[in-house]
């Protein structure tokens, strides 16, 4: 197995499992894609930093012009530290506190997504103190069904997203009478994963007919946010939703308003450009089962875990005809520590070289040292080349974090 022209084994002998490793070259092709899909629009693609937010990656696509789409104070400081322009950052976001607005607005980042009355009042203090404007599209929040995880959709009426779209013309009314706010933009975002093209066109056709109402209470809305959420192929048979298929529904249903569009992608960016390598250290034989105990585990990756997300399992290099099933598990103290079950894998043994694939994106960003693990580091391949974008810790300086108080 490689990842471009480098093999993972000759990576392996230098840098002990388990690491993620990513693929510049598909990074910067699945970006590209969305460049040349929309085309036909004004378009601003923000990366969605919370799938993957490596300063490595974040500065490869701010090279090729990306802008980002933020949730916090954190990834604002990653994204300008990686060039990322502040007029090319959204920040969105349910609980956006004092702080992180004025800091934001200190930058002159180009919007807010707004997800609550009680935080626009808030932007407007903060901006009118700066004597600043803050550019703010409201979240709106369609009830559309995305026909994903239960933990990963975001536009039905129970999810603690966005305002219901059927009070969302008051609180633009509100919006404009607020000072330092400047009303520009509608934000919809339905879910992650998106395997289906057509909650997109159900919400893209409400937020058209919504812009067509807010112009004609007088707002000037010059942009629309149409979020992220397209899916990838998971599954070795799946087939993932198609680009041109979904710019093309955003140019049917919203080319004729004339508004900028931003789009979030990050999965679909991130997600099949990296991979989680992994040695095997046991294969213990149960009463019932036989589980490939690896050096892996849900600390490193949670997804399996957290949203019993499907992940292929490869061998890195095939050196035998016969297959097993097996439970796929970690080291970590818990039952929950398990990649699948009772899933027919090429025979392995102790000291074989696996990878978990599609890993790029809610791999490494949102794994912990539960168990005093040390996070898994983090290799770029580019062509014939590699680098180590993140280094694992020492034990020292994962411990050192700890401060004793002096009466101890």
């Amino acid at each position: 197995m490689h990842v471009e022209n480098v093999s993972i084994a000759s990576i392996a002998k230098d840098i002990p499992t388990p690491f993620y490793c990513y693929s510049y070259s598909a990074i910067k092709e699945n970006y590209l894609a969305y460049k040349r899909t929309f085309s036909q629009q004004d378009t601003l693609i923000c990366y969605a930093v919370k799938a993957n937010a490596n300063q490595a990656i974040l500065k490869s696509l701010a090279n090729l012009g990306a802008g980002a789409d933020v949730v916090s104070e954190g990834e604002i400081r990653r994204a300008l530290q990686a060039g990322i322009p502040a007029n090319k950052i959204v920040f969105s976001g349910v609980a956006k506190t004092r702080d992180e607005i004025a800091y934001a607005l200190v930058h002159n980042i180009l919007q807010f997504n707004v997800e609550s009355e009680p935080e626009l009042a808030l932007i407007s203090e903060i901006a009118s103190a700066q004597n600043k404007v803050a550019g703010i599209s409201i979240r709106i929040n369609p009830n559309v069904c995305a026909n994903t995880h239960a933990k990963i959709t975001t536009g039905k009426s129970e999810n603690k997203f966005g305002i219901p779209i059927a009070k969302a013309q008051s609180v633009y009314q509100y919006a404009a009478s607020l000072p330092g706010i400047k009303v520009q933009g509608v934000d919809v975002h339905i879910g992650s994963q998106l395997t289906d093209l057509e909650p997109y066109k159900q919400a893209f056709s409400k937020v058209a007919e919504f812009v067509a109402v807010l112009r004609s209470d007088g707002h000037n809305i010059s942009i629309i946010d149409i979020g992220g959420g397209l899916g990838i192929d998971y599954h070795e048979n799946e087939t993932p939703p198609n680009k041109e298929e979904y710019a093309q529904i955003a140019q049917e249903l919203l080319g004729h308003l004339g508004c900028k569009i931003i789009v979030e992608p990050g999965r679909s960016i991130l997600g099949n450009a990296g991979i989680l390598v992994s040695s095997v250290v046991y294969i213990k034989k149960g009463e019932a089962r036989q589980f490939l105990i690896i050096d892996a585990g849900m600390n490193d990756l949670i997804r399996p875990s957290m949203y019993d997300a499907y992940h292929q399992i490869k061998p890195v290099e095939h050196t035998t005809n016969t297959s097993t099933f097996y439970d796929v598990v970690g080291p970590v103290c818990e039952t929950g520590d398990t990649f699948t079950k009772q899933r027919e894998l090429p025979t392995a043994q102790a000291g074989d070289l696996i990878a978990i694939l599609s890993c790029g994106a809610y791999g490494s960003v949102m794994s912990s040292t539960y168990n005093t693990r040390l996070s898994a580091p983090e290799i770029m391949v580019k062509e014939n080349q590699y680098s180590v974008i993140k280094s694992r810790p020492s034990y020292e300086e994962v411990i050192e974090q700890d401060i004793i108080p002096h009466w101890l």
